[in-house]
């Protein structure tokens, strides 16, 4: 198992799974810099100072929802789907992992009781949000 893995559609990035056991020093931005959704990861030593700061208005166009959960328990299986609903394959995240889903469709089912935390761009659009389709089955999952 990869400590940063990415899963794509031909050319396409659908997701970046952190895993709980990455580590890196000083600043590193996982995401590319025109992503609408940034994830960059931080580790600092004692005594390091990040300094105050505001972030300044800066008008966004944002297209599309991307969204980052992390794992605080239990054992989740991540579907990965095409834009079109075409099922493509599977992965297993546990605690102290986090997934980013950049693109394409996707879905869960939860191996064991689980918690996570979910991150995205708002406001939240109601039901033209997102369009839902039918699970890919048990029996057909290709897991990776």
């Amino acid at each position: 198992m990869e400590n940063i893995e990415k899963i794509y559609n031909g050319n396409e990035l659908l997701s970046i799974i952190i895993r709980d056991n990455y580590h890196a020093q000083g600043i590193t931005f996982i995401t590319p810099d025109d992503y609408p959704h940034q994830l960059g990861y931080m580790n600092r030593e004692k005594d390091y100072v990040i300094a105050p700061h505001v972030h300044n208005r800066v008008d966004r166009n944002v297209d599309f929802t991307q969204e980052t959960l992390v794992v605080k328990s239990g054992v989740i299986r991540v579907d990965f789907y095409s834009q079109y609903q075409e099922y493509l394959e599977s992965r297993i995240i546990y605690k102290g992992d986090i997934i980013l889903l950049a693109a394409g469709g996707h879905g869960f089912k939860m191996i064991q009781p689980s918690e996570m935390i979910e991150i995205k761009q708002g406001p939240y659009a109601g039901a033209s949000d997102k369009v839902r389709f039918e699970p890919i089955e048990d029996d057909k999952v290709i897991l990776k």
